[in-house]
C-alpha cells in the first residue's frame, strides 16, 4: 500500500473497547509495544509458537484493519535449536501510546497502578491464554507466569484479582522471578469467569477444573 494511502487509512483507525481489552491482556502477557519514533507512535507485536497458530490467527482477525501483512512464520534459534514462530505486527499508531505509557518505564514492562480498573473477563482470558498453565495434573491450582514483572508488580496483580474477581491467589517464587498461583479453592470460579473466551485449542488449560462445560 502506498505511503499516502497508509497514512490516510491510519487516520481513520480508532481502537474499539474490545480491542482495548485485548491490548491490556496481551501486555500483561506476551504482547509488546514498540516505537520507532521516540514514543510518538507504537505498534503492537504479536509472536507465539507455531503451535499457537489458531490463537495468533484469532488475534489477527481482531486487529485485521490495523495490520498490513497477515501472520507469517520465522525460524528462531534457541541454544542452537530451531523453533518455528508465528507472528504479525500492527501499524504504528498514536492510539497505542497510552498503553505504552502505562505499561512501560525505561523500556521495561510494569503493571499500571490502575490495573484494577481495567481487568475484565476478556482481559483475564487473554492473559491466561498467553501465560497461563496448570500447576500439575494432580492439582486444581492454575499458574500465571508473571516473571517479566517485579515482585511488587505481581503483588499488585494478586490484589487486583482479589478485588475484581474475588480470586484467592498467592505469590510463587521461581528461579526466573515470581508467578501467580490461583489457589485450588478459586480454580472453578476462575474457569467460569474466562471459559467463554477461551479458544478450543486452549481449553486444555481449564477443562480439568470441576464440571466446566467447554
Amino acid at each position: 500500500m502506498h505511503s499516502d494511502l497508509i497514512e490516510s487509512h491510519k487516520s481513520k483507525l480508532r481502537l474499539t473497547d474490545r480491542q482495548r481489552e485485548i491490548i491490556v491482556g496481551k501486555l500483561l502477557g506476551d504482547g509488546h509495544l514498540e516505537t520507532q519514533n521516540k514514543g510518538k507512535t507504537y505498534r503492537l507485536k504479536i509472536e507465539h509458537s507455531i503451535k499457537q497458530k489458531e490463537y495468533v490467527d484469532w488475534l489477527y482477525c481482531e486487529f485485521k484493519e490495523w495490520v498490513l501483512t497477515a501472520p507469517q512464520t520465522k525460524i528462531q534459534l534457541l541454544n542452537s535449536k530451531p523453533y518455528v514462530k508465528y507472528w504479525f505486527n500492527t501499524l504504528s499508531h498514536s492510539g497505542f501510546r497510552f498503553y505504552a505509557q502505562q505499561f512501560y518505564q525505561n523500556r521495561k514492562k510494569r503493571v499500571p497502578k490502575l490495573i484494577h480498573h481495567w481487568l475484565t473477563p476478556l482481559v483475564l482470558a487473554i492473559w491466561f491464554m498467553d501465560d497461563g498453565s496448570i500447576k500439575s495434573k494432580d492439582h486444581k491450582a492454575r499458574i500465571i507466569n508473571t516473571q517479566a514483572f517485579s515482585k511488587n508488580d505481581v503483588s499488585e496483580l494478586i490484589m487486583a484479582l482479589k478485588k475484581c474477581f474475588d480470586l484467592n491467589c498467592k505469590l510463587r517464587k521461581q528461579k526466573e522471578g515470581y508467578q501467580i498461583m490461583i489457589l485450588a479453592e478459586s480454580a472453578d470460579r476462575f474457569a467460569q469467569i474466562i471459559k467463554r473466551f477461551i479458544l478450543p485449542t486452549m481449553m486444555y488449560k481449564i477443562k480439568e477444573l470441576g464440571n466446566i462445560n467447554a
